[in-house]
């Protein structure tokens, strides 16, 4: 079942609109890193060799050139990932978001390493920014995103994201957004959801809404549909209660007011 179909239908001063706007998943594929065994059991992100650094800015450098065959020679032919990719359709949906973003800049850096018997696990943070197009309009991009890589015979064998937040914006004056939302819940778990504008209202009409989509291999690209309405409360406070199963989704909020557009979005990662 979808969260938001568990929250209150209206926030209070909303007024319904007709106006829709027609937004893309966002698929912001977190970059990860290679390399083989190397000394000692566990690690932290300082004691990373120089060369495990080096590497990390090699594979940063493919992907900033749209480098696909270099950067997916990384990847295992068994790789998996947590929203169900495998390594086929992992290229496959990188070479559509770079068609669609132009200009996008990785930067990946180690928060802690260990071996694991053979393998060599790895927690990384990656920043990308850039712009992208979207429904034929170009938005500024900066996303973050926290994953585990799992690594044997130095492959990428496994990948889980952890933790994954996404702004998008346009216009010359775009509304400045607050979202205070928990990265995990546990299953049937109360939670409350918030969407704060910084900025006075004053005499500017505002419009949102709020889209929930489960994060599937299939709807990377997959166009979702939000109801946009007046806003006058300053924001959006919704209580939601998770599902009763395991999963991953992405939560986003769109504004829109005269001086441009704001979409921000966060993973919830509901958990047993």
């Amino acid at each position: 079942m979808h969260i938001l179909s568990l929250l209150s239908k209206k926030s209070s001063g909303q007024a319904r609109s007709r106006r829709t706007v027609r937004a893309i998943a966002p698929l912001l594929v977190s970059l990860s890193v290679w390399c083989g065994m190397l000394p000692g059991s566990i690690a932290r992100a300082q004691t990373a060799p120089p060369e495990l650094r080096t590497l990390l800015a090699e594979i940063d450098a493919a992907a900033n050139n749209r480098k696909l065959k270099q950067l997916m020679r990384f990847y295992d032919k068994n790789f998996t990932n947590s929203d169900g990719l495998n390594r086929s359709s992992m290229q496959r949906v990188l070479k559509q978001l770079w068609s669609s973003s132009p200009q996008l800049e990785y930067s990946t850096e180690i928060l802690s390493w260990k071996e694991n018997g053979e393998e060599l696990i790895l927690e990384t943070v990656t920043q990308i920014t850039g712009v992208r197009e979207m429904a034929g309009r170009q938005m500024n991009l900066n996303s973050t995103i926290r994953s585990r890589q799992r690594f044997a015979d130095g492959k990428l064998v496994q990948q889980d994201i952890l933790a994954e937040r996404t702004l998008l914006t346009s216009g010359t004056n775009p509304p400045t957004l607050e979202m205070r939302l928990p990265e995990q819940v546990k299953v049937n778990q109360r939670y409350n959801l918030d969407v704060i504008v910084r900025e006075p209202l004053e005499d500017d009409l505002l419009m949102g809404s709020l889209i929930e989509e489960p994060i599937r291999p299939d709807n990377h690209f997959k166009p979702a549909t939000a109801d946009l309405e007046l806003i006058s409360a300053g924001g959006i406070f919704k209580q939601g209660v998770a599902p009763g199963l395991s999963d991953n989704r992405w939560v986003s909020a769109v504004f829109v007011r005269g001086g441009g557009i704001t979409m921000i979005t966060q993973r919830l990662r509901i958990v047993p």
